[in-house]
């Protein structure tokens, strides 16, 4: 379906161009072209940094070469999640996009809109042909999903302008001044396998239909973890039939929550009907738990053929307290900012390989000494339990400058817009302003968008009027700040 006829009408349809264009993380090159091609078009300069981050220039209006330098970021790869079963493929199809409402979203998939909506508003302030501005720059990192590389590794001294709109958060009027940082920890586990004891089936467990969501984002909205349901369901079988894993799968990306995991193991023949009595009653009891929460929790038991060996008694029971021991939701509250989460953990993927399980985790935290706590105590746990555990990835969080000149000019341009003060927050997700602040430590920076909903799983929706509101407030901040800053 085409978005052509939605204001504004140039935003749009550049984001049906970079949504024609696969991106997941490390599959950024059709995008990248595209945009090249459109700078072209428009005869803007654009040059890549040794990463392959973007850097787009435009010069001012003449008159107002001494302007502050404004830089408008955003990144432009996506979270490839889609329904279980969907047959799309995110390096090669394109996003089918459609209109529900009062929002855009997509058939079965992530829509993309974070952060193609952002990229494509900064797109577009480049060829508005009205808009009085200083000298202006589009950054465009890649990776950031899978590990905000591009961040990471920018180059310093290359960029020229001294304000940075980050335009990567999912709340329409809201001001973001700060975020979490965070780090991922892995742990792999040795696997002793052991024959099947005679007289045993083995049965395949699934939970799949779970909302998922942002790790940072939704982390506090009390959703279910495919991966922890799946292991109460093994532990649930171990305590009370012996039974044995071998294979454990969930999840498939750090920063989303999981909504389909499955377990397969070995128990007695003649327990496999009571086993599949007690998953029935076990999710009639998820869907009483988690009702308002989430639509649907499918929990499914089918017979599959015996393996030729499985995990051992000890291994199974590791294998158990691994995952108990890897907490997953909020451990802390912030105590300066009302209702924001500080500290979190994600059990975000579990992965059987021929001689090992791999568990992973990513760790959130508003304050590094509160990320590094959490990822210490995962590692100190799970090391202790017989597993082999790194920390990797590591990025700092963003403090809030409470001096910064953009959030004065940005709060009088949003009130002036709206009528409305607009509300100032940090964020308990990671935005790449904290990286981005280690190589420009100058920039005075922000971050702002439209209001997106369920971003990095299946359901993510835009709302429609608030992109006409953020693209207001993004034109409206450009021209403040050349006058006034």
């Amino acid at each position: 379906m085409s978005l052509a006829h939605l204001q504004p009408t140039t935003l749009w349809s550049i984001f049906e161009k970079l949504n024609a264009c696969p991106r997941p993380s490390s599959h950024e090159q059709k995008v990248m072209s595209e945009i090249a091609a459109f700078c072209d078009q428009h005869q803007l300069h654009y040059v890549y940094d040794d990463i392959g981050n973007m850097i787009i220039r435009k010069p001012a209006t003449p008159g107002m070469e001494d302007r502050p330098g404004i830089i408008m970021q955003g990144h432009v790869d996506m979270v490839p999640q889609k329904t279980k079963n969907s047959e799309h493929d995110f390096i090669n199809d394109p996003i089918q996009m459609y209109i529900d409402g009062d929002w855009v979203t997509a058939k079965d998939t992530t829509l993309g809109a974070d952060n193609g909506i952002g990229v494509a508003a900064a797109l577009a302030i480049l060829i508005e042909p009205d808009l009085q501005h200083g000298p202006l720059e589009v950054l465009l990192t890649v990776d950031e999903e899978s590990g905000m590389t591009g961040a990471k590794h920018l180059a310093p001294n290359l960029l020229q302008g001294s304000v940075l709109l980050n335009l990567d958060t999912e709340d329409e009027g809201e001001l973001y001044l700060g975020c979490a940082g965070g780090v991922d920890v892995t742990a792999y586990v040795p696997l002793q396998k052991q024959p099947v004891p005679n007289n045993w089936s083995a049965v395949k467990v699934n939970f799949s239909g779970l909302r998922g969501g942002h790790s940072g984002l939704d982390i506090d909205k009390g959703r279910a973890n495919a991966n922890l349901l799946i292991n109460q369901v093994l532990a649930n079988a171990h305590a009370h039939f012996g039974a044995l894993g071998f294979s454990f799968s969930g999840g498939t990306l750090r920063n989303a929550i999981a909504r389909d995991a499955s377990v397969e193991m070995v128990l007695p023949a003649d327990k496999v009907a009571e086993l599949t009595s007690v998953i029935e009653t076990f999710t009639e009891t998820l869907s009483q738990q988690f009702q308002g929460i989430e639509s649907a929790i499918n929990g499914e038991i089918q017979a599959i053929p015996i393996p030729s060996e499985v995990w051992d008694e000890a291994t199974t029971a590791r294998v158990i307290s691994m995952l108990d021991h890897c907490v997953h939701g909020v451990t802390k509250m912030s105590e300066v900012f009302d209702g924001v989460v500080e500290t979190s953990n994600n059990l975000a993927v579990i992965e059987t390989q021929p001689e090992q399980l791999v568990i992973q985790c990513m760790v959130r935290s508003l304050n590094n000494q509160g990320r590094d706590e959490l990822a210490q105590q995962l590692q100190q746990g799970l090391s202790q339990l017989g597993a082999t555990v790194e920390c990797s990835g590591e990025y700092p969080g963003w403090l809030p400058n409470d001096e910064s000149k953009v959030l004065t000019i940005m709060q009088q341009a949003h009130e002036e817009l709206t009528g409305a003060a607009a509300k100032v927050k940090v964020i308990h997700a990671g935005l790449e302003c904290g990286l981005l602040s280690e190589h420009y430590p100058h920039w005075d920076m922000i971050s702002f968008g439209p209001t997106i909903r369920h971003a990095h799983s299946p359901d993510e929706k835009v709302l429609i009027p608030s992109v006409s509101s953020f693209w207001q407030l993004l034109c409206k901040t450009i021209c403040m700040v050349s006058e006034k800053y």
